[in-house]
Order: structure tokens, then C-alpha cells, then sequence
């Protein structure tokens, strides 16, 4: 009865408090109701990110064991994230016959101008994303040899799934996304943009597509029509592989910026935004799982992969540009990355001795010497000769040691060597490497501290 009593006499808040008090349930009370009808108004439809409608034969390509206990992602799920580009020319009916130049449709259904596969792996606890260039020359059932971006319009998601299928050694395919270049404007937009270092100006224009390009080179917060431009511009010595370096490069700080759990509770938003844009077979609770699954993943566990081959080169004789698949480095990488269980030793396919590493380094801004005395005593450590490189056009704090052909161990060996430096797995480094070294500011004391020492 005391406390009670003592309760009674406590003197009432002020009416100030008890108005913002009621202002702050009132605004969480709209906000849960608003993301839960959002998100009720999705699942309440059976197919309700498809479409185009699955034959059974098409289903097949993506039938495997269930990947989810519950809600939750327990078995490794490989995913095929299909980007495209229709414009009108591409149609055979175009919408408005009289615009006088190609302009973009709303379709997911023509030419891929991206194509990534990307394992979502809770088991080894990584995330890794495979960029296969648009312009590889494989073999699509039905049509033949030809560029593997040709798959999508020929036989939508499922004949491009059994094409990077069979092209990787019949990896399985598990579902796939597809998304057009319209909805990653909205999408990263409704993300509220992104902040990353452009490496080079960018400048295009191509007035039959209205499309026009202008970047600085820098860091800059770009908007969604800003990131499209970052994104498609390929203009540059490596044309669409250094886009494929650039959208590497542009995923993982994305990632990095958004993948937290106040993005997550924006799902339903985001996707409502850029539904009209949006293909999958993925349920609206299958990909509310994988975005739980990227939130709890260490930014250290995202990996890139570029699919090993080669340019065929043009001449007089070959006129056309292909990547040439490197299938005995796709088994490789494969086995590694994209399979339940290995079917190789990768002992016997992985680069055993320093003598069969190639090594680059990319400068940013230490002394010439620093980087011909890192050279000297890799070569003395047994690594081939280093390749010295064009520079990086802007200075990074961390030196980075990449993977550039996936072989985490190779680099991980060199930087046991270095005493310094993280590893990245990914391929923004030099295109003929296997491991490539990006000097940073931490790079410059390390150095100097070796002047008559060897690694």
C-alpha cells in the first residue's frame, strides 16, 4: 500500500514530456504499421516479385533441396543476378515508332548487359559474387556458340541459368534475379545514394541513346542517375572488363554502406519502389533471409571473382570481341567457391610455389625506389620478376593485396611475406596477375624499415 501511495504522490510530467512521449509512439506505431502493410501487401500474392511465368520444364533448371529452415538461410544458395538493357531498336513492335533515337523500355527480357553469380554460403560464412563478361563466347542450347549475353533474350531466366550452368561445370542454379538498368536508378535512389571514389573522368556521349556520361574523377556522393553512369560507362583500354572491375568495385561499397539492419526494415519500401523493374523466383520471405544473412556477414567475407579466359583480340581477320573462357581455371574456381563439395584435390589445380605466382604492384604516391626495392626482394623470395604497373590514380591508407584470380592462399602467403597489407579477394587488380599489391599510406614506413633486409 506504501508504494502504492508513493506513487500517487509522485508530481505529474510535464505536459511538454508527456506530448513527446505520445509523438514518439504515435510516429513508431505509423512506422511498423506502414513496413508491415508494405510488406503483408507483397506476401499477399502467390508469385509476388514474378514476372514471367515458369514453365514446368523451366522450374527444373532451379529445383534443388531446400536451402531454408524456416526463415532462416542453413545450406549454401547460389543465386543468378541478371542486369539488363532493352531499348526500342531491340523490339520488334516499338512503343512509340516515331522517337527519333533508342530509348530505354521498362523489360527485363532482352540482351543481359550484366550477368553475376553469387553464392550466399552460411555455412563457410562468405559471401562471393562471380562477374561473367558479357561477351563470352559459350555455348547456348538452342543457338550454339555465342556470346553468352544472348541467353537471356533467347530463353529468358532459365536457359541463361543452364548456360552459366553448364559453362561452370553444371554448377547448380538455385533461383535468379533480374533487374534493368531503370530500376538500379530507383533502386539505388530509394537507397539514398552512394559514396564512392570515381578512378578516372568519365565522359560519353552516344546521342542515338540520349545517353550522355560526365564524372569527375574523385570521391563523390552519386545519385541514381550518377551511378548508372558509373556503372555503364566502358570506354576506357579494357572496355567491358574494366566495367566489370568498376561494378566490383562500386558492389562492395554499396554493400558496405547499406548492408545494415535499418536498410533491412526498408525492404518492403525499396522494393514497392522498383517492383515494376524487378524479375525473380525468390519469395519476398527468401529475400528478407538473405538480407539477414548480409547484415550479421563481416565486410572481410565478401569476395569477388572475375570468370577466368582471355580476350581473343581483334584484327582484320576477327572482328569481333569475345572472352575466352579458361575452363581448366573455371574447374578451379568452381570447386572452390561455387560447390557444396569439391569434386578435385585443389592441392593438384591451386598455385602450389611462389614460381608460379605472378605478382603486380600498383603505386599510389611513394617514392619510385620504395617500389623497384619491393620488386628486388619479391624476386629474391622466388616469385617471378614483379610486374610494375600504371599507378593507381588515387591514394588508398591500407595497402591492398588481392586475389586477382581467386587464390586466397597465394595472397595470403604474400602477405605473410610483406607483414602488412590486408587481402581482398576480388579482380580489381591486374587483369594478368594471380596476386596483385596496391601500395598504400601504410606501405612507406614498412618499406623504408627493409632497406638492407630481404622479405
Amino acid at each position: 500500500m506504501l508504494i502504492r501511495w508513493q506513487r500517487r504522490r509522485q508530481p505529474a510530467p510535464p505536459e511538454e514530456e508527456v506530448l513527446f512521449w505520445r509523438l514518439v509512439l504515435w510516429l513508431g506505431v505509423a512506422l511498423i504499421s506502414g513496413s508491415l502493410g508494405a510488406l503483408w501487401g507483397l506476401l499477399s500474392q502467390s508469385t509476388p516479385l514474378m514476372q514471367r511465368s515458369l514453365s514446368p520444364q523451366e522450374w527444373q533448371v532451379f529445383q534443388r533441396g531446400d536451402r531454408w529452415t524456416g526463415a532462416r538461410l542453413h545450406q549454401p544458395l547460389n543465386l543468378l543476378l541478371i542486369g539488363s538493357k532493352v531499348l526500342t531498336s531491340d523490339l520488334d513492335h516499338p512503343p512509340d515508332p516515331n522517337l527519333t533515337y533508342h530509348a530505354l523500355v521498362n523489360s527485363v527480357e532482352g540482351l543481359s548487359d550484366s550477368l553475376l553469380l553469387v553464392r550466399f554460403d552460411p555455412v563457410q560464412q562468405r559471401l562471393v559474387i562471380l562477374s561473367i563478361p558479357r561477351d563470352t563466347l559459350t555455348f547456348i542450347p538452342g543457338r550454339g556458340d555465342a556470346k553468352i549475353n544472348e541467353a537471356n533474350a533467347l530463353g529468358g531466366p532459365a536457359l541463361a541459368a543452364a548456360t552459366v550452368s553448364e559453362l561452370l561445370g553444371n554448377v547448380p542454379i538455385d533461383r535468379y534475379l533480374r533487374i534493368n538498368v531503370q530500376g538500379i536508378e530507383k533502386l539505388i535512389d530509394a537507397l539514398g545514394g552512394v559514396t564512392l571514389d570515381v578512378p578516372i573522368a568519365m565522359r560519353y556521349r552516344d546521342e542515338s541513346q540520349h545517353l550522355y556520361i560526365d564524372l569527375q574523377a574523385g570521391r563523390h556522393h552519386l545519385n541514381g542517375q550518377q551511378a548508372l553512369q558509373f556503372l555503364r560507362f566502358r570506354y576506357d583500354a579494357l572496355g567491358d572488363i574494366g566495367r566489370v572491375q568498376r561494378q566490383q568495385m562500386f558492389l562492395r561499397t554499396l554493400m558496405e554502406q547499406t548492408a545494415r539492419p535499418e536498410t533491412l526494415a526498408r525492404t518492403p519500401h525499396i522494393l514497392s519502389i522498383i517492383r515494376e523493374n524487378l524479375d525473380t523466383n525468390l519469395t519476398v520471405e527468401e529475400l528478407m533471409s538473405l538480407g539477414q544473412f548480409l547484415t550479421r556477414l563481416p565486410r572481410s567475407r565478401v569476395q569477388f571473382l572475375l570468370l577466368p579466359g582471355n580476350f581473343n583480340g581483334t584484327t582484320e581477320e576477327v572482328a569481333v570481341s569475345y572472352w575466352l573462357p579458361n575452363y581448366q581455371r573455371i574447374a578451379w574456381l568452381t570447386d572452390q567457391y561455387f560447390r557444396d563439395t569439391p569434386t578435385a584435390d585443389p592441392r593438384e589445380t591451386g598455385l602450389p610455389s611462389p614460381a608460379q605466382v605472378r605478382i603486380a604492384i600498383q603505386n599510389t604516391n611513394l617514392p619510385q625506389s620504395l617500389v623497384m626495392r619491393l620488386s628486388e626482394q619479391l624476386a629474391t623470395a622466388g616469385y617471378p620478376h614483379p610486374l610494375v604497373a600504371e599507378p593507381l590514380p588515387q591514394p588508398i591508407p591500407i595497402t591492398r593485396i588481392i586475389a586477382q584470380q581467386g587464390d586466397l592462399a597465394a595472397a595470403r602467403q604474400v602477405q605473410l611475406l610483406l607483414g602488412f597489407g590486408e587481402v581482398r579477394v576480388e579482380s580489381t587488380g591486374v587483369l594478368a596477375s594471380d596476386v596483385t599489391i596496391q601500395l598504400g599510406d601504410d606501405a612507406r614506413d614498412r618499406l623504408q624499415l627493409r632497406r638492407t633486409t630481404s622479405l
